[in-house]
Formats: C-alpha cells, structure tokens, sequence
C-alpha cells in the first residue's frame, strides 16, 4: 500500500512541476510517463487490495475469535458465579438447618430437664409423704406402747399391792 501511496505522490510531483499552458488551468505532462506510472499503480494495487482485504478478514476472524472466547469465558463466569450461588445456598441451608436441629436440641433439653425435675419433685414428694406417714404410724404405736407399759405397769403394781395386802392380812 506504502508503494502505491507514493506512485501517487509522484503523480502529484509530475504535475506540479510540469508547465502550465497559457491562458488556461491546464498543464503539459509527458503522457507516457504519466501512463507508466498509473500502469504500475493498477499492477501494485490489487495485490495491496488483496492484501488489506486478507488483513480485514484476518481481523474479523481474530475479532470473532476473541468475541467466542470472551462469550465461553463470561459463560463459564456465570457457570461458576451459579455454582457458587447454589453452594452459598446449600451451605445456608445447611447452616439453618443445624441451627434448627441446635435450637430443637436445646428445648428437647429443656424439656427433658424440666420434665426430670418434676419426676424427681414428685418422687421426693411421695417418699415425704410416706416417711410422714411412717413416722406418724411410729409415733401413734409409741403412745399405744407406751400406754400399754404404763397400763402393765400400773397393773403389775396393783396386782403387787394387792399381794402386798393379802400378804399383810395373812401375816
């Protein structure tokens, strides 16, 4: 292309510097000349034509390449942006879930404890109630034994001093 640019620039000398023709716009050139030089510029041309048009698909083809290569990278960014999403909200999930399962832990927990309490409450309160109970039984037989001594008792010193006064009258 450079080559052609400058068959053009000569074009361009020629006809500066050719003599103008009185009276009018018009100049002299040396005609062959002028012809030899558009000759070589028609035999240079469509080789630079070809030329910038390989060089134009070249660049499409590079352009479309990296266009496909952009598209598959973007593609594959989405892919990894979606898995991380969904492993994001898996993890979530799984995170929810175990804190469900903690928190259903923690009452079961408390329930258990609760309920533990209770159950211990209510057997202490029972073995209270008998241990009561036992030591009103004991203390109403102690009394009754007691007053059974003390009713023996007084019988047996009546019955002494009854044999006392048969003794005393027989003496």
């Amino acid at each position: 292309m450079d080559a052609v640019l400058k068959l053009l620039e000569e074009l361009e000398d020629i006809l500066d510097q050719s003599r103008a023709v009185p009276f009018s716009n018009k100049v002299a050139i040396d005609k062959d000349e002028f012809y030899d030089i558009i000759a070589e510029i028609r035999l240079r041309l469509p080789n630079d034509i070809k030329q910038s048009k390989f060089i134009v698909q070249e660049r499409n083809k590079i352009l479309l390449d990296a266009q496909k290569e952009a598209e598959e990278l973007i593609n594959s960014a989405q892919d990894k942006v979606a898995k991380l999403v969904d492993e994001h909200e898996i993890a979530k999930q799984a995170y929810e879930h175990s804190a469900q399962i903690v928190d259903n832990a923690k009452k079961t927990a408390k329930e258990m404890r609760i309920g533990a309490t209770e159950y211990a409450d209510e057997v202490l309160a029972l073995a209270e109630s008998r241990l009561k109970k036992m030591m009103e039984e004991l203390r109403n037989e102690s009394v009754e034994i007691d007053n059974f001594f003390s009713r023996s008792l007084d019988i047996i010193y009546e019955n002494r001093q009854e044999l006392r006064g048969i003794d005393n009258n027989n003496r």
